[in-house]
């Protein structure tokens, strides 16, 4: 491949701008096109995505995800060259890779990108790469312009590796902002607390994004709400890691926690991945039963019980091998107004909260002396209070 040859860039969007200004930059024939018709100046396009392909050795598909690879190949395939290789750089299902990788036969590069904007413009994104041995020869020195490329199997299994590595993303995202929120309930500055994660295992990606997170946190927000977007333009955002995710717990027909729990985040949902990690800690409304009811444990009131639970509320589980059903009144009889003799020795711990709208799930760890108990919980909120619609749990040593 030599400089000469024509590369089509399908999609300008963040990445795509930024793939197609890199290799503008090295002196290579880049020509653009975006269903949007946006223009930059830092390469020619075209607002007819025909011209682009027809011309191109090299079509490279910078696409959000799998229905716009399908529509935007349905609308120039019949342009393509019988030589041009088409190179998809999105992030799509491994069952969407394959498909395309059926379609388009030995012209088919599948070659996700680890990496976001800046990792672009260094030419250091890690490229996982699924072709036919000679389109790959043929093919690399453009994908060595934008960073390294890792030879994989097949197209099906470089889609998934990307999600894969996505996960791990998400899960440092959700991480960072468990600390976060811990840092301000302990009432560390912001500063304090980033200058510290720096030095630890997150580091690297809390250097990167602290203009997205040095500002201190505001209150907890009503459900619902949104905080403004910080930090200037977002090299990945919400958005996409959330498709991503969804994308994954679709293929793997496995529960992701982080689906949902990137749903719900400050800023909107093109803001940038490191906004989520700013989410406040949940409300103390939404806390307010799980504290009642771990009163009332703590001193034997079933006062408290009934101000956690409405009334038409539900205690299951097994207890000494059979199914319990209690109703309220039946469960706050069990409690005869003291604390259990060795209450100095037990403990209980809020470990989740997970707030949807007007319905919340939370689990709870309590230790009572040779037992265990993982407690489950269902929230609603009715007439602007918190309260436990029904708990089940489970009792271990």
């Amino acid at each position: 491949m030599t400089a000469q040859h024509t590369i089509a860039v399908l999609g300008l969007g963040r990445m795509g701008e930024a793939v197609a200004t890199r290799l503008a930059a090295q002196g290579r024939q880049v020509l653009g096109w975006t269903r949007s018709g946006r223009t930059s100046g830092s390469f020619d396009t075209t607002d007819d995505p025909h011209e682009a392909v027809a011309k191109a050795d090299v079509v490279l598909l910078a696409l959000f995800d799998g229905p716009a690879c399908r529509q935007v190949l349905d609308t120039v395939e019949g342009s393509l060259r019988a030589d041009t290789m088409v190179v998809n750089l999105g992030t799509i299902a491994p069952a969407e890779a394959s498909e395309l990788a059926r379609r388009l036969g030995a012209s088919y590069v599948h070659a996700p990108v680890l990496g976001s904007v800046p990792a672009v413009a260094a030419g250091a994104l890690q490229i996982l790469t699924a072709a036919d041995p000679d389109t790959l020869d043929r093919v690399r020195p453009v994908l060595e312009a934008l960073g390294t490329v890792r030879r994989v199997d097949d197209a099906s299994t470089a889609a998934a590796l990307k999600l894969i590595a996505n996960s791990s993303l998400a899960g440092a995202v959700l991480a960072l902002r468990d600390a976060l929120q811990q840092a301000d309930a302990l009432g560390l500055s912001r500063t304090q607390a980033l200058d510290v994660l720096e030095l630890g295992h997150l580091g690297g990606f809390v250097a990167r994004k602290r203009p997205f997170l040095d500002s201190e946190p505001k209150a907890a927000m009503a459900v619902g709400t949104a905080a403004a977007p910080a930090g200037g333009t977002a090299d990945f955002t919400i958005a996409a890691l959330a498709k991503d995710m969804n994308l994954l717990a679709a293929a793997s027909d496995m529960p992701l926690r982080c689906v949902s729990e990137l749903a719900n985040t400050p800023g909107g949902p093109e803001s940038d991945i490191a906004v989520a990690a700013t989410a406040p800690a949940p409300a103390d409304a939404v806390l307010a039963p799980l504290r009642a009811y771990i009163r009332g444990h703590a001193t034997g009131d079933p006062g408290h019980f009934r101000a956690a639970f409405l009334p038409t509320a539900h205690i299951e589980g097994v207890r000494d091998g059979v199914f319990v059903s209690w109703p309220l009144d039946e469960y706050c009889a069990l409690f005869d107004g003291s604390p259990a003799p060795d209450e100095p020795a037990r403990s209980r711990r809020i470990d989740t909260v997970d707030v949807h709208g007007t319905v919340a799930t939370a689990t709870m760890t309590l230790r009572h002396g040779p037992d265990t108990f993982t407690d489950v919980f269902l929230l609603v909120r009715v007439d602007d209070r918190w309260r436990v619609a029904n708990k089940a749990y489970h009792r271990h040593l």
